[in-house]
């Protein structure tokens, strides 16, 4: 058996979640013939990685980079 690291742990249900919006848009896009409502489900995947990133970032390496941008 494979082990994952803690960090794809916390990653993985982001991660399947915008693969199946995905796959979700793909069906409405091309299967059932919902152009409309297929590119609207395929607008979740960018939003649901970047929650993903917005919540599994801890705060402090914000202030962290901001800092080393700033020199």
């Amino acid at each position: 058996m494979v082990a994952l690291s803690p960090t794809f742990r916390r990653k993985l249900p982001f991660l399947a979640a915008g693969f199946l919006s995905f796959l979700f848009s793909v069906y409405l896009y091309f299967v059932a013939d919902e152009q409309t409502a297929g590119i609207f489900v395929g607008l979740w995947v960018p939003s649901i990685h970047s929650l993903g990133t917005l919540l599994l970032t801890p705060v402090g390496d914000h202030a962290r980079s901001d800092q080393q941008a700033r020199s």
